[in-house]
């Protein structure tokens, strides 16, 4: 059987590093045979997590489109016209097969480069609203996969988000307990998850701080991932401390808090949002208050279907805490139902559909 070059294009983010490594591990599983290596920038995550991942990557420079008339715009074309040339030169190099993109900075010049060589382009796209490299990669593409059914993307297929195993395969309620132990919670205690992501979320963890004693009122435990220098702080300063009550900047592994939290507060991110659905956690959103409200867009078909409530970021305050969250802690049957219907509408094999997607195009079937 051949062995296919495949190259993944993407980066800036883990948003959207985290699936095009996703998609690479299911490729391996699926052609142990395929030779994978990924395209990104000098100024992504990228630079940092694809190494640590064990893949080659190849830079190109990122080239944003000026937004305004200054003199960016006036080098742009040239500076555009040197990465598409930037990225031929790799994927001849690399002879690739097929590209896997999943947007950013860095895929437009790839998909371009792929589209000169006749190379079959494979994209999918994380956020309910579409990014430029996206919009214009799937007027070429060979397959285009989203993670939300409703993406306006022509022809595009629904195949979920690709994530890792340990949070796809995740059997919360076999994990549970070793998971709270893990995290030094009380594995019989009804636990709430409260996360604004690794840069944290001021007004979530205000709001949860003044809600707090009426949260553990309720017999529940919270596990508070505060974000990076964001330590939440009593009326002296020091770290807020209550029984039951743990706080951390940052947890490296969130499988654990998925299998631990019987509900988790976050903010409304594609990955987040399809995360919690694949492992069936019902979820409060609050979505981040900046930027096009693509995450309010991300949590709307998971909070229609039933497994999720939504609340804007200036609106969720101690009382909405105590008119929406403590009637959850109190009722494990209103969690079970949003669980069921989380559940109902998660997709926990996205990485392989992608996968599959990819070696097709690049002419090789599965070997599983």
């Amino acid at each position: 059987m051949s062995a296919p070059s495949v190259v993944l294009a993407g980066g800036g983010t883990a948003g959207h590093i985290s699936p095009m490594l996703a998609i690479a591990e299911a490729i391996h599983r699926l052609a142990p045979q395929a030779r994978q290596s990924m395209i990104g920038t000098p100024a992504g995550l990228e630079t940092r997590l694809v190494p640590e991942a064990g893949y080659e990557l190849d830079l190109i420079e990122k080239v944003p489109f000026p937004r305004r008339p200054t003199r960016d715009l006036l080098r742009f074309p040239g500076r555009f016209r040197s990465a598409i040339n930037a990225a031929g030169e790799i994927l001849d190099r690399r002879e690739a097969e097929v590209v896997v993109g999943v947007g950013g900075y860095v895929c437009t010049p790839v998909y371009l480069a792929a589209r000169r060589r006749g190379i079959p382009v494979v994209l999918h796209e994380a956020n309910a609203r579409p990014g430029l490299a996206n919009k214009l990669g799937n007027r070429f593409s060979a397959f285009s996969g989203v993670a939300f059914e409703n993406t306006p993307l022509r022809g595009a297929e629904h195949v979920g988000m690709p994530m890792a195993q340990a949070i796809s395969r995740l059997d919360r309620d076999a994990e549970r307990a070793t998971a709270r132990q893990a995290l030094g919670l009380d594995p019989q205690r009804p636990t709430l998850v409260v996360t604004g992501g690794s840069s944290g979320a001021l007004n979530v963890n205000r709001a949860l701080a003044s809600a707090l004693p009426e949260i553990l009122s309720t017999g529940a435990q919270v596990l508070h991932l505060t974000g990076r220098g964001k330590v939440v702080t009593d009326a002296n300063g020091a770290p807020l401390r209550a029984e039951h009550y743990h706080q951390r900047e940052y947890l490296d592994g969130m499988h654990l808090a998925y299998a631990a939290a019987d509900l988790i507060v976050a903010r409304a991110g594609a990955a987040t949002v399809c995360e919690v659905a694949a492992v069936g956690l019902p979820a409060v959103f609050v979505p981040l208050p900046i930027g096009n409200g693509e995450q309010e867009l991300n949590a709307r078909g998971l909070v229609d279907a039933g497994g999720a409530l939504l609340v804007k970021d200036e609106h969720f305050s101690k009382s909405w805490i105590r008119r929406n969250v403590l009637p959850l802690l109190k009722d494990p049957r209103l969690l079970l139902t949003m669980q069921q219907h989380s559940e109902a509408s998660g997709i926990a094999d996205a990485d392989e559909r992608m996968a599959r997607a990819a070696l097709h195009a690049a002419g090789v079937e599965a070997q599983v």
